[in-house]
């Protein structure tokens, strides 16, 4: 066996079934490994999306995604998305392939020093040096993406550790006799290296995943707040992404929310965490709840820039922040009570505590009454002519046509954040946006994670036509590996959510406008099925066509243009 035979043994053990990758010949042994021991290979066309795709398949599998990348370049065009994944808190595992260890430092191809990268971005990061070091050391990275709060981890994997002996001595250029005192002590070192190189390498230690160091809540924590809460007369419930970190047990949240009977607010992973109508669900006017709540549980959630730094939650409320990140715990404000721990675990242990409470039936209807008032201003703006497709009609009509196993994909600035104020998710695990980090770009890739984890569900991708130039050309990629998405582009020739502020205080459009580009024809000729929607009476008929597409195997691009509307002004986020 050689070094890529270990690191497939060792990513097999943990649960694997899919890597993904952009192929380079510092990696091929990983690759052609994974493949044999029945590990699916799916080469993207940008490493940054491979990186994304593995993070969609953590988030919605459970099982910790894996990413393959090749030296020096392949390694460089992940970081944005390893730092997206970071500020996500998602388990993830980079593998990057290096120059020989023997050529490190002297001008070898792609040789660049590759850990001072990830200092910053990955929650641990190491090289490996010798051939029996490949299985602790991926044992070990797989233990850090998963302890503590989750993240991406990488693995430096130098060229000459992946491939047979035999060859590496050939690349050495070890060979018997050679004249001058200066060439035998170069042979001699070269023998040395190899020698430690791959000493011990056939008696790789077994390979024994090794399980996660997660933070509890403790049993008086619980209790404590389950007092506090049962004194409430206007509860608030925020729960974040960190809360769907343990997806085996989505329902059971799912489950113990509802027994809470707290009017509840979801962001990020946590949307569709009730279904589509669930009573307590609120979805508009949080900042007003905020400000009227006398008890206020952030379960997963930061005081960051989406709670204006914890400024939204009145001062003389009871302030509860479950987290597994001790600094996200205090970020911005201190809580009265902090509860290190997994917000999930804690969550539904409160629902045990709260076992037949009848619940604030009176501040739900009041916050069911503003949720029904907003929903009938939004319904007025999208019978408002735009010139074009009005794009909160054309989100209405996406909503309309969802099913009950379809996962939400949404890559963009102004036509996703409309959406997410109207498309309802239709379940736990059925949405991904770029989370905290606001990262543009991570459409193509989740959408081909999230139907590769989840094959029976139906994948909707929501671009807008800025974000799409990003990943478009993975349509070959969904071609290739027939994975049967739908993407629809909002094409309002526009960086609309930078341009709404800009025009308005500084009064000149430079460098946001775009054209509106035949993104269906691009689609088309990777080999996708390319709709254009340009007339909102042709929309129910494009999306039954599209979704008909999707279900036969072809991946399908919707290029829909937008009109220009009012709903989102003044929503720049600093």
């Amino acid at each position: 066996m050689h070094g890529g035979d270990w690191v497939a043994e060792v990513l097999q053990a943990h649960g694997v079934r899919f890597v993904f990758t952009l192929t380079g010949g510092h990696i091929s042994p990983i690759l052609v490994a994974c493949q044999q021991r029945g590990i699916r290979v799916v080469d993207t066309r940008h490493e940054a999306n491979a990186v994304f795709a593995a993070e969609a398949m953590s988030r919605l599998s459970g099982v910790t995604g894996v990413a393959v990348v090749t030296a020096g370049p392949g390694v460089t065009n992940t970081l944005t998305a390893i730092q997206s994944a970071q500020m996500a808190q998602t388990p993830l595992v980079l593998l990057g392939g290096a120059a020989a260890t023997v050529l490190q430092g002297r001008g070898a191809l792609q040789d660049i020093n590759q850990l001072s990268l990830f200092r910053t971005t990955t929650k641990w990061s190491r090289s490996v040096r010798q051939v029996r070091q490949i299985v602790p050391a991926l044992v070990e990275a797989f233990y850090q993406a998963q302890s503590g709060v989750p993240g991406p981890v990488f693995l430096e994997l130098p060229i000459d550790l992946l491939y047979q002996q035999p060859l590496v001595r050939q690349w050495y250029g070890i060979r018997a006799g050679g004249r001058g005192l200066g060439n035998w002590l170069v042979q001699r070192y070269l023998r040395f290296h190899l020698a430690r190189l791959f000493a011990g390498a056939s008696t790789q230690p077994t390979i024994t995943p090794k399980a996660p160091n997660l933070p509890r809540p403790g049993s008086s924590q619980v209790a404590r707040v389950a007092h506090k809460l049962r004194q409430a007369e206007r509860p608030l419930l925020l729960v974040g992404s960190q809360a769907l970190l343990d997806v085996a047990n989505s329902a059971a949240l799912a489950a113990a929310v509802d027994q809470l009977g707290i009017p509840v607010y979801l962001s990020g992973m946590a949307r569709g965490l009730l279904g589509r109508d669930h009573p307590l669900h609120m979805r508009h006017q949080r900042r007003s709840a905020l400000r009227e709540a006398d008890f206020v549980l952030l379960a997963g959630v930061p005081c960051d820039f989406r709670l204006d730094y914890g400024r939204h939650i009145r001062r003389s409320a009871c302030y509860v922040s479950v987290n597994r990140s001790r600094r996200d715990l205090t970020r911005n404000r201190r809580p009265q009570i902090g509860v290190l721990g997994d917000p999930g675990e804690f969550l539904r242990r409160l629902g045990g505590e709260l076992a037949g409470h009848s619940g604030w039936p009176a501040w739900q209807a009041t916050l069911r009454q503003r949720d029904a008032a907003r929903n009938l201003e939004i319904a007025g703006q999208a019978l408002a002519p735009t010139g074009k497709i009005n794009p909160l009609h054309l989100c209405q009509e996406v909503d309309a046509t969802l099913g009950p196993e379809t996962i939400l994909v949404v890559d963009g600035g102004d036509f996703v954040a409309t959406a997410s104020y109207i498309v309802r998710p239709a379940g736990p695990l059925s949405w991904l946006d770029p989370g905290p980090f606001g990262t543009l770009g991570v459409g193509a890739g989740f959408a081909l994670g999230a139907k590769l984890a989840r094959p029976g569900a139906e994948v909707w991708l929501l671009y807008g036509d800025g974000a799409a130039g990003f990943s478009l050309a993975e349509f070959d990629t969904f071609v290739r590996h027939q994975v049967p998405v739908i993407a629809l582009v909002g094409n309002d020739a526009s960086w609309s959510q930078i341009a709404r502020d800009q025009v308005t205080f500084l009064h000149d459009d430079v460098g946001t406008v775009l054209a509106h580009t035949n993104y269906h024809q691009v689609a088309a000729g990777f080999g996708a099925l390319g709709l254009a929607l340009n007339d909102p009476e042709f929309i129910p008929e494009t999306l039954a066509r599209a979704r008909e597409a999707a279900a036969g195997g072809q991946p399908v691009l919707i290029n829909a243009i937008i009109g220009k509307s009012d709903f989102r002004q003044g929503s720049t986020s600093v």
